[in-house]
């Protein structure tokens, strides 16, 4: 079944502008942050395509409904506002080639779930995750709109999409962690030689996709100890248990897959992990520590390791407005050095340009508002 798609000869559908990029932010260690792109809805990860284009997985607004209470609490609405957009940054052109996704947001629009995020072993091959956030039986209650959640899409921009993988329905079904009850948030799709590599935030593992659609399970990321806030009234040194929350998958430059984590409720700082997981799969084992709120990582050709973190001082910091985010390189010898904080609010992914520069979207929970930031350190 084909995925409905609206395109650009439709003036409600397809956004096409000449981007005006901002002068360049000077950042602390010299570098430069320009603006690439703006106008996205809820941008989260992002991928170059063979011939040099940047695809940017965008979970939209939401819609009219039905509404249904959120997973972090409030409502959300579904309506078919999902995208996925392509910036011709030669030409600083950019243009949603995919619409009508399904997207999950609050009334006002944000904090969306929907596409989240994009990869791509050639243009012909665009492979889109679509999150859910939910029990996958909870689908139901969105009518036949609702059975794109938690799901991989594969097409061709202007050929069509076609949905490839129930990643949900796997969750549902398998449930590899046993620890808590089915709960699927695809979040992060890796294009490989005929197989797609999926990250379940939900689910807390690490699938394989092969190229007739079977899912297979490659690793469990438990949940680990940690202290309980003392907001909890418990007694001091009591501990809960966390959820690992995968949030992001690559390839590394030893062909072994790195996952980083969000970490789940309380949100500790300093608690996430890039973990190391075998191609063939098996018990991931701790890459790097020490990272806070994880929403994405890259590889640069070096062997550097990029790491996103959503929320520096940790999703429970208090403040009003964006929590600002980091991206942290890690060099191949281990030697850490934070590329850039200010400026990056709620960031939601981020990739490795063919020009050797990080891109990150930014705002990433906020219809409208979201960017695409170029950062050359």
């Amino acid at each position: 079944m084909t995925v409905r798609q609206r395109w650009m000869w439709s003036a409600l559908a397809l956004l096409l502008v000449m981007l005006v990029a901002l002068a360049p932010t000077a950042l602390a260690d010299g570098g430069t942050m320009t603006v690439v792109a703006r106008g996205l809805n809820n941008p989260r990860g992002l991928d170059f395509g063979p011939s040099g284009l940047l695809y940017v997985a965008e979970a939209g607004m939401g819609g009219s409904g039905p509404c249904v209470p959120g997973p972090e609490g409030g409502q959300v609405c579904l309506g078919m506002s999902g995208s996925l957009s392509r910036i011709d940054l030669s030409r600083r052109v950019q243009e949603r080639i995919l619409t009508g996704l399904p997207s999950l947001a609050a009334p006002d629009g944000s904090a969306a779930i929907g596409p989240v995020d994009v990869s791509l072993f050639n243009e012909a091959q665009i492979n889109v995750i679509i999150g859910l956030g939910a029990d996958p039986a909870a689908r139901a209650q969105f009518g036949q709109n609702g059975r794109w959640l938690g799901r991989l899409l594969q097409g061709r921009a202007y050929k069509g999409f076609e949905a490839t993988a129930d990643v949900a329905a796997y969750e549902g079904v398998a449930n590899p962690d046993g620890s808590q009850p089915p709960d699927s948030n695809p979040y992060s799709v890796l294009a490989v030689p005929d197989k797609q590599i999926v990250a379940d935030a939900g689910g807390n593992d690490l699938l394989q996709v092969d190229a007739k659609g079977v899912i297979t399970t490659l690793a469990i990321f438990p949940d680990r100890q940690v202290p309980a806030p003392p907001f909890l009234g418990m007694p001091p040194g009591a501990t809960i248990p966390m959820q690992a929350v995968p949030t992001s998958v690559v390839q590394g430059p030893d062909g072994a897959y790195y996952v980083g984590q969000l970490t789940g409720f309380p949100f500790p700082v300093g608690a996430a992990n890039v973990y190391r997981v075998p191609a063939g799969g098996g018990a991931p084992t701790v890459y790097a520590s020490g990272f806070t709120n994880i929403v994405d990582i890259a590889f640069g050709k070096d062997g550097s390791l990029y790491v996103l973190e959503i929320a520096k001082a940790g999703l429970l910091a208090p403040g009003e407005g964006l929590p600002v985010g980091a991206l942290i390189r890690v060099a191949p010898n281990g030697t850490r050095t934070e590329i850039a904080s200010e400026g990056l609010l709620a960031p939601g992914g981020v990739t490795v340009g063919p020009d050797g520069a990080l891109y990150v979207t930014n705002m990433s929970i906020l219809p409208g508002a979201g960017e695409v930031l170029r950062i050359q350190p």
